[in-house]
């Protein structure tokens, strides 16, 4: 992108403040951004927690989410900003009826799976914590480690920003 992706506006609001909103909106209560410019999001009024692995991607923010929390955590990409409550219910309703121990995580799934949209359960931890330390930065391909069930959602609403041309693509 250029700049902060958290910050870039879409539709007057930033980004990390849309993604909070949904998640919110969806009763994931508290809300904490990790990484990025914890300062600047502290103005728009999101409480944030410094990445363990800032630059490393969202693999190391999984894993800071996971050990700040000490308990399953769900997790959106900020870059996600038309991500809606619905979407979020989805994922968090499939994770409470998963919640009897046998998986480590449930993810959204539209024509593929899309692990920045997922619940993570403690026990995802340590598996994650491997990859990581082996070299992997690639969420997706952490899954296979991990016992993992999915849930579908519409894929509207996880459309990614990655370059300013996406955000013309609406």
């Amino acid at each position: 992108m250029g700049r902060n992706k958290a910050l870039v506006e879409v539709d007057g609001q930033p980004m990390a403040v849309r993604v909070a909103r949904a998640l919110d909106g969806a009763g994931c209560r508290p809300v904490v951004v990790i990484g990025g410019d914890l300062a600047a999001l502290a103005t728009l009024g999101l409480s944030g927690r410094a990445d363990d692995y800032p630059g490393d991607g969202p693999l190391g923010a999984i894993i800071t989410a996971l050990r700040w929390s000490q308990g399953s955590v769900l997790v959106a990409a900020c870059d996600l900003p038309w991500l809606d409550a619905i979407a979020v219910e989805s994922v968090a309703s499939h994770a409470q009826a998963e919640s009897d121990g046998q998986v480590d995580a449930v993810v959204a799934r539209t024509d593929r799976l899309e692990p920045l949209l997922a619940w993570w359960a403690p026990s995802a931890l340590r598996p994650l914590e491997e990859a990581f330390e082996e070299g992997e930065r690639a969420v997706h391909r952490t899954l296979d480690r991990l016992r993992v069930s999915t849930v579908p959602v519409a894929s509207s609403s996880l459309r990614n920003v990655n370059a300013p041309g996406d955000l013309d693509a609406v």
